[in-house]
């Protein structure tokens, strides 16, 4: 297949596209074939004529792109990349493209849905309305358990990138009080943000919401140790990665009362497995992966990875934030 017409094929398309977006503008730009799951065991048969693949978790190390002569670029349908090996592909001559910034307004909204459920628990009183408790109860208001204004409460933010800043500018709203971590002074200087250290960024927070990716020396951060330095009734928010945290602390911690809750939209392992100890905790809220998945979202999503797609044929990468090149 020539350049002008390339063999392009998406190998995991469904969390992107669960049908109701259109691949319309991606077909255009040639023989495309869109799969909306594979395993390891498809990848020479659907991807082996490929000069251009789409993937999102799809694993391409080593092994698997030296497998694919004819693969000129992997256009990654996300902003993390662990899942491919880039070294080899730059040995390879394989350009890999990824999307930045395409869901900070989606995953700051959720940090706030989180925070909400734990504090106000609407979904919960409303299942117990269901249940008939408001109809069978003496009084005319009840609450399952003490509600929590977020006004003057501290949020603390663990990595200061763009998803942070919007749950900044967004607790502002409420009226938080926001610490996070002096890393870099000179970038992240921001209206009404207070800088200080790991010490007492655990210590102080009431909300400590973390927002950082996920290196060798933060693996783990979250783990007994810090969650003891945690206020009792603080809660611990998660839409990084899962690997941040040590889950079985995290678990000790919550059945414990070292903390209060927690809200999680990552896990270390996922799909979890049913025996995962924070599952079924009743102060462990868990939603599963999608605080980036807004229509919204996902949209600019698709967006950003045709543009890389054109970007790769046209030789160039215009205003596209490429930052793997």
């Amino acid at each position: 297949m020539t350049e002008n017409h390339p063999n392009i094929v998406v190998l995991d398309g469904y969390t992107l596209n669960p049908g109701d977006l259109s691949w319309q503008a991606l077909n255009a730009l040639g023989k495309v074939q869109i799969y909306d799951h594979s395993s390891p065991d498809h990848l020479l048969e659907r991807a082996s004529e490929a000069s251009i693949l789409l993937v999102n978790k799809f694993v391409l190390q080593e092994k698997e792109l030296k497998r694919l002569p004819l693969l000129k670029c992997i256009c990654v349908t996300a902003t993390g990349y662990n899942n491919i090996d880039i070294k080899t592909a730059k040995q390879l001559g394989i350009k890999v493209f990824n999307v930045s910034d395409y869901g900070s307004t989606a995953v700051a909204q959720h940090v706030f849905a989180l925070i909400l459920a734990l504090t106000n628990g609407v979904e919960t009183h409303h299942q117990s309305v269901q249940k008939g408790d408001w109809i069978k109860s003496r009084d005319f208001s009840y609450t399952l358990f003490p509600l929590v204004e977020l006004a003057g409460k501290t949020i603390g933010i663990y990595g200061f990138g763009r998803i942070g800043k919007k749950v900044a500018r967004i607790a502002d709203g409420f009226e938080m009080k926001v610490i996070t971590l002096n890393r870099h002074p000179e970038r992240d200087t921001h209206p009404g943000v207070t800088y200080v250290d790991w010490q007492t960024l655990l210590e102080t927070s009431d909300f400590l919401s973390l927002h950082a990716p996920l290196q060798k020396e933060n693996t783990g951060i979250i783990n007994l140790e810090a969650l003891k330095k945690m206020k009792k009734s603080a809660r611990l928010i998660n839409t990084a990665r899962g690997g941040l945290i040590v889950e079985a602390d995290l678990a000790k911690a919550l059945k414990e009362g070292f903390i209060a809750g927690a809200g999680l939209d990552v896990l270390s392992q996922e799909p979890p497995t049913d025996d995962h100890p924070l599952l079924h905790l009743k102060n462990c809220l868990i939603t599963p992966h999608n605080a980036w998945a807004s229509a919204e979202a996902r949209q600019r999503l698709l967006d950003g990875s045709i543009k890389n797609v054109k970007a790769f044929l046209n030789g160039s990468s215009g205003n596209i934030d490429i930052s793997l090149l």
